[in-house]
């Protein structure tokens, strides 16, 4: 997959696309707290989004039926790749070094992503 930004207002957005799995705009537009953005802006964004294939449609007469077409999961990894290679030059040690000195992990947390990493050795 090509590398593909989201802005928050996308993410938002998919985020409703991935909850839902598939979904009409009345259904979208609903999904939004008040004040709800202009179903134009939604319609911008679904274009965007389009354009960059990370969702798809089916056609029903007049009527669109979104889906999307990566899985959330695979979208976090993509994003997680790309910001190890920008901030620390593709080094995965690197960033587990910067994590577990800066992200204030309790000995409990640092003893379980010991035994994820035990596990993935050991596989």
């Amino acid at each position: 997959m090509k590398e593909v930004k989201l802005t928050d207002s996308e993410k938002s957005l998919m985020e409703i696309l991935w909850k839902k799995k598939t979904v009409f705009m009345k259904d979208i537009l609903e999904t939004y707290p008040d004040p709800k953005p202009a179903a134009t802006t939604i319609a911008t964004l679904l274009k965007r989004m389009l354009n960059k294939e990370l969702i798809g449609y089916k056609l029903y007469g007049n009527s669109r039926e979104y889906f999307p077409k990566i899985e959330k999961g695979e979208y976090f990894k993509e994003e997680m790749t790309s910001m190890i290679d920008r901030f620390f030059n593709s080094s995965v040690t690197q960033f587990a070094s910067f994590f577990t000195s800066n992200a204030k992990l309790s000995q409990k947390e640092l003893k379980e992503l010991r035994n994820i990493i035990d596990e993935q050795i050991k596989e």
